[in-house]
């Protein structure tokens, strides 16, 4: 429905409505005007037509002042000789000052000659001397035209009479209508001329308006190709010319906005910070996928919400506070919004906040930019750097102060007692033995740490290399328990080592003795943590490029909060029982970063109360043969 009424709003109608709006009015009023003095110039050509001349005036008064009755009849003579020079008369009548009607035009009323007029204003004319005219409608007779004119004795000293005259006026209304109708049929084709010209004319100024409108609606929609029409040098041509000039400037604008919005949208993308921006009521209006990684929150969900919600200080800050005072912060991030932040959890973030407003010349605040700098690591090294600087001084300060307070006795004089030198030296020696064995692990960890620990790598039967060292253990076990049975004081360990080897041989390259110090780790970690009596079950499996080295025991296992640091250097589960049999805390540590130059991986899956499996993954070629193995 509201379509059918568009052109009703369009300037072309309105324009053409406008001039044919006038035409109309012009006609009307013209033809109103026209009319008017038409017929008032014919009503007055009309009574001057009908007037009495004054020379029957005379005869009519000499005739009135004569009272003999044969003088009277004359007075018909003289009216039916005016009568007949006009043709509109319709009644004459002639009447004394006593109102007594002595004349008519008509012989048919010759009755009313001697009676007494009923005419009012024939009466007033006669008591008053003076003329009184009428035009009025009668529905048989049409218009008539009625004038009683005063008759003046001979020396204008006294009224003697009224001269009573009716024309009819339908030739003068009936010529009236006839111009009427001529001039409503001119000025009707007068109108429809007019209109259609109005049209044209309209036409031709809404046409280029038209084309201009819909080459802003095209450069609206992103279209710039167009071009108006100019038609004349006039001002409707040099407006399409100023149309077609901001089309071009508005197309250079716009590419150049569109490439100042690819370029910034390419900043923000590949920046390294999060970037957020706000209108000034603190409401998110951009964000980057660097600040949604940082901030796990999509773009959806961040768009319109307050910057400090997303950000999690709202219980912190306000936004208008932060307006006053945007200094920068520190932000933690963690998975869940009701959890603390934990330095050990991966998910978890240090952000540090820059914020700057976005000012206007005029010193009004549009918004405010935040800057989201990932600290996380720098934290979590300068954590490190802590910690090692205190595991260091801690693993240190122990054997230290142990040597020192044996040296203090031996000074005192227990060197003298031989039975506790020997224990006092043999605990000194044990002490300096474990710092020298920290301070080669710290070394060795310094050197891959730089890159300049090279590794020596040769082919290796993998399978034959790995029972090779599970069969030192069992000679170690044997060993001791010849040698706990000589020995009644000594204490050995029983446990028993389970293979689980797959049957094709595994050709690997690796570095021998970096591998057996590897393995040597993990195995005696097994030893140490299994109980008396446990099994420790080593498995050898392959994949499709890798060979998958594990090694169960039965022990106490790792609690879940402290499998992710087992690799870290200094870090023990039970620190106490660790220092006890020796441990320096690094052994792990060194593993790792020896599997890691064999471009392998080390993990360990374990759970509280049911033992610990390490496993070692490493990269092997199934085609690869090998050749002749030599034993170690």
């Amino acid at each position: 429905m509201k379509n059918r009424f568009v052109f009703l709003h369009s300037i072309n109608f309105k324009i053409g409505l406008s001039f044919i709006l006038i035409l109309i009015v012009t006609i009307e009023i013209i033809g109103a005007y026209f009319v008017q003095r038409l017929e008032e110039q014919n009503v007055s050509d009309f009574e001057n037509s009908i007037v009495v001349p004054a020379y029957t005036l005379n005869q009519i008064s000499d005739n009135l002042n004569d009272n003999d009755s044969a003088t009277r009849e004359n007075i018909s003579n003289v009216i039916q000789d005016y009568a007949r020079n006009n043709s509109d008369i319709t009644d004459i009548q002639i009447v004394d000052r006593n109102g007594i009607i002595v004349g008519t035009k008509d012989v048919d009323k010759s009755s009313l000659i001697g009676t007494k007029t009923m005419k009012n204003q024939i009466k007033q004319s006669i008591s008053n001397g003076k003329k009184i005219t009428q035009i009025y409608y009668d529905k048989g007779t049409g218009s008539s035209y009625e004038s009683v004119s005063p008759v003046s004795s001979p020396d204008n000293s006294s009224i003697v009479g009224a001269v009573y005259v009716r024309a009819s006026m339908e030739s003068v209304y009936t010529g009236i209508n006839n111009i009427i109708v001529i001039f409503l049929t001119a000025s009707l084709v007068a109108g429809l001329l007019g209109a259609v010209i109005a049209i044209f004319i309209s036409r031709a100024i809404t046409r280029p308006i038209d084309e201009m409108k819909q080459q802003a609606v095209r450069m609206a929609e992103g279209d710039y190709s167009g071009q108006v029409r100019v038609y004349s040098p006039d001002e409707l041509g040099q407006l399409a010319m100023a149309v077609n000039d901001l089309s071009v400037k508005v197309e250079e604008a716009t590419e150049n906005s569109e490439s100042e919005r690819r370029r910034l949208d390419s900043v923000l993308t590949q920046m390294s910070d999060g970037v957020i921006a706000t209108n000034r009521l603190g409401n998110i209006t951009v964000i980057n996928e660097m600040a949604q990684e940082f901030l796990n929150k999509d773009e959806e969900e961040a768009d319109g919400k307050s910057l400090v919600e997303v950000l999690g200080i709202d219980d912190k800050i306000t936004f208008d506070e932060l307006l006053e005072n945007p200094d920068p912060m520190v932000i933690e991030t963690s998975d869940g919004p009701d959890e603390d932040y934990d330095e050990n959890d991966d998910n978890s973030l240090i952000l540090n906040a820059d914020f700057s407003l976005i000012q206007r010349n005029s010193g009004f605040i549009s918004g405010m930019v935040c800057v989201l700098h990932d600290v996380t690591e720098q934290q979590k090294i300068d954590s490190e750097r802590r910690q090692f600087v205190s595991n260091v001084s801690h693993e240190l300060r122990t054997p230290l102060t142990s040597i020192s307070s044996y040296i203090d006795a031996l000074n005192n004089g227990a060197w003298k007692d031989q039975k506790l030198a020997p224990q006092f030296l043999n605990v000194t020696a044990e002490e300096t033995d474990r710092m020298i064995r920290m301070i080669k692990d710290l070394l060795s960890l310094s050197r891959m740490d730089q890159g300049r620990s090279k590794l020596d790598k040769e082919l290796v039967n993998f399978n034959e290399f790995f029972s090779y060292i599970l069969d030192r253990f069992d000679m170690m076990l044997k060993k001791e328990k010849a040698d706990a049975k000589e020995d009644d004081t000594k204490v050995v360990k029983n446990y028993r080592i389970k293979r689980i080897f797959t049957n094709k041989d595994l050709w690997v390259e690796l570095d021998t003795d970096k591998m057996t110090q590897v393995l040597d780790n993990i195995m005696n970690n097994a030893i140490k943590y299994s109980p008396d009596g446990g099994v420790i079950t080593c498995r050898l499996l392959e994949t499709n490029k890798h060979i998958i080295i594990s090694i169960s025991d039965e022990g106490l296992g790792i609690p879940r909060k402290d499998i992710k640091k087992v690799f870290e250097r200094f870090y023990r589960v039970d620190k106490a029982r660790s220092r006890k049999q020796g441990g320096t805390g690094l052994g792990l540590s060194i593993s790792k970063e020896i599997v890691e130059q064999h471009k392998g991986r080390i993990w360990v899956n374990s759970a509280e109360g049911k033992g610990s499996t390490f496993y070692i993954s490493l990269p092997f070629d199934p085609n690869e043969t090998g050749g002749e193995w030599d034993e170690i």
